[in-house]
């Protein structure tokens, strides 16, 4: 059955728009969506949360285990309204440099993959997670408007946060997440590379389901029939 389910992966750096337009390009087709910097972020938010030191390996390879094993634990940590805290997210992009939480982590993000399809965001889902995606995409936007947007972000939320910090810590997360030897961040060799420097989540979201859509060869079993 998984061999039949159709999977559209978009990854890139942080807040280049790619979970936004993940999650409307899963409203529109009607699919499931994985967001898996969340799991990672639960990891960062559970290990910060038990005073665990980053750089432990073994504590880290303890913890991830910990989420595989208890959905509940999980569950309630993605859903926190501390999962955007900046800390959180850079103790994700610490704990995602670990070989070993990676590894225990990726069957974990494959279980999301049921029908009608799955469009999932992240920094290596086209080149590991699902290398056999029907459609991959590799998200980026000038750094400035990411900080931009991610200002805006922590404002909406009652966050609180300077714009050169927050620039500063992209940067350096950037940096992080390409330079790790464990499933860097990279586009994939067939993704289709998008600026969405000046495009609008919604209208990215929209011609890449129109773009999924041409190159779906299943779309009856994708789709549910009209009336």
């Amino acid at each position: 059955m998984a061999a039949l389910v159709p999977v559209i992966t978009i990854d890139g750096p942080a807040a280049s728009g790619k979970g936004t337009v993940a999650r409307l390009l899963a409203q529109y087709l009607g699919f499931n969506c994985l967001d898996s910097g969340k799991i990672y972020r639960a990891a960062g938010m559970l290990a910060l949360q038990s005073n665990l030191a980053l750089d432990d390996e073994a504590d880290m390879l303890y913890l991830a285990g910990t989420l595989v094993k208890n959905e509940a634990t999980l569950s309630s940590l993605m859903q926190s309204p501390n999962i955007g805290d900046e800390a959180v997210g850079a103790a994700a992009s610490q704990l995602a440099a670990i070989a070993g939480v990676r590894a225990a982590l990726l069957p974990l993000q494959r279980t999301q993959l049921r029908p009608p399809g799955l469009v999932a965001d992240g920094r290596d889902m086209g080149t590991v997670v699902f290398p056999d995606a029907v459609l991959k995409v590799f998200l980026t936007a000038d750094i400035n408007e990411r900080a931009r947007r991610r200002w805006q972000q922590l404002q909406e939320c009652g966050m609180h946060g300077t714009m050169k910090d927050i620039f500063l810590d992209l940067r350096r997360r950037d940096e992080q997440d390409s330079c790790r030897a464990q499933s860097p961040l990279r586009a994939a060799a067939d993704s289709l590379r998008i600026d969405s420097t000046q495009c609008t989540p919604e209208e990215l979201a929209s011609q890449l389901a129109k773009d999924f859509i041409a190159r779906c060869s299943f779309s009856p079993f994708c789709f549910p029939q009209g009336d």
